[in-house]
């Protein structure tokens, strides 16, 4: 293939990439009922309220993606080191890729494209520690709050409950010692066969330090709280008669069910909001009300980042002339 073929299959890549994109999200959008379910929800609440709140979710949204594009150049480190500028139009680019492919797959695909050749596949293994930290996160208070609420709303003996709880500490406490040795997954890889060809690139989680690990699990627990903080602080405006822990619990539980079914980001909504709108009847009758503030976070936090991202797909080189 020549230069100037790769250079028009490239472009066609790039514009096929946005235009996915755009379709994506302008049928998702119009057809999201519950984003206009929120704003009839603004219309009880005054106007310097509801610009204050929602310009403070948008901020916590540039906060919640600045600490990922830190926690992504503090990955990327020992495998090539990176500006502040191509981090940012790495994770960007990569939120673009994921609203179209199941599980936020393309996120992989978005972000190592920005990486030296050589390095993606490395570079890929290193996201994935990052990835695994949010969801330790998850897994963590998602499963102890599953607990608190089997135990609060559902009638069980307490046998049944001192189970229920030890499940869910055991479950928690599995994913923190799975990630603070994340290197037997290397080892795991090299005694797999059908692996072995590719476990050089899993040699970097060899490398990470327990320290190391514990940074990059910080910098998840401050994104962690601050999406959390942006459900309530929506929750606290509009629906301020919920009882405060209960609803953050089941945040959480909401965070943990939808870490665990497979889904688009594009369609993530559906689920988050069918979720969202039956736990929360356990506290509030405002189903839809709920259902409206999760969408409208669902924007905010996936929707955003994507058009922003799409400005940066085309910085990259999909296609060259190196093997690797």
């Amino acid at each position: 293939m020549t230069k100037q073929h790769r250079k028009y299959l490239n472009l066609l890549i790039k514009l096929a990439i946005v235009a996915m994109a755009c379709w994506f999200i302008v049928t998702k959008v119009n057809n999201q009922k519950n984003l206009r379910e929120f704003n009839a929800l603004l219309d009880g609440v005054g106007d310097l309220a509801v610009r204050t709140t929602l310009s403070l979710v948008v901020i916590m949204m540039f906060m919640n993606w600045a600490i990922e594009v830190v926690k992504w150049k503090y990955l990327s480190r020992r495998i090539e080191q990176i500006s502040w500028w191509k981090s940012i139009q790495s994770v960007f680019c990569g939120l673009t890729w994921a609203i179209f492919t199941p599980n936020r797959i393309g996120e992989y695909g978005g972000r190592i494209m920005l990486l030296k050749a050589q390095n993606r596949a490395t570079g890929a293994v290193a996201m994935g520690v990052g990835l695994f930290a949010q969801l330790v996160l998850t897994s963590v208070f998602g499963a102890l709050s599953i607990a608190w609420f089997v135990c609060t709303y559902l009638p069980t003996p307490d046998a049944v409950q001192f189970a229920v709880w030890l499940l869910g500490i055991i479950y928690a406490l599995a994913f923190l010692v799975l990630y603070f040795n994340v290197h037997w997954v290397d080892k795991l890889v090299g005694r797999l066969r059908f692996l072995r060809k590719i476990k050089p690139f899993f040699a970097v989680l060899e490398d990470f330090s327990t320290r190391e690990l514990t940074n990059v699990l910080l910098l998840s627990l401050a994104r962690f709280v601050i999406f959390t903080s942006q459900y309530i602080v929506l929750m606290l405006v509009f629906l301020p008669s919920m009882p405060f822990a209960a609803m953050v619990l089941m945040i959480f539980i909401l965070f943990f069910i939808q870490s665990a079914v497979p889904s688009l980001d594009i369609f993530d909504f559906s689920v988050r909001s069918f979720v969202a709108s039956n736990l929360y009847s356990y506290i509030t009758t405002q189903e839809i009300a709920v259902m409206a503030i999760v969408s409208c976070i669902w924007f905010v936090n996936l929707i955003l980042p994507a058009i922003l991202g799409s400005v940066f797909v085309f910085n990259v080189n999909y296609v060259n002339n190196n093997k690797s």
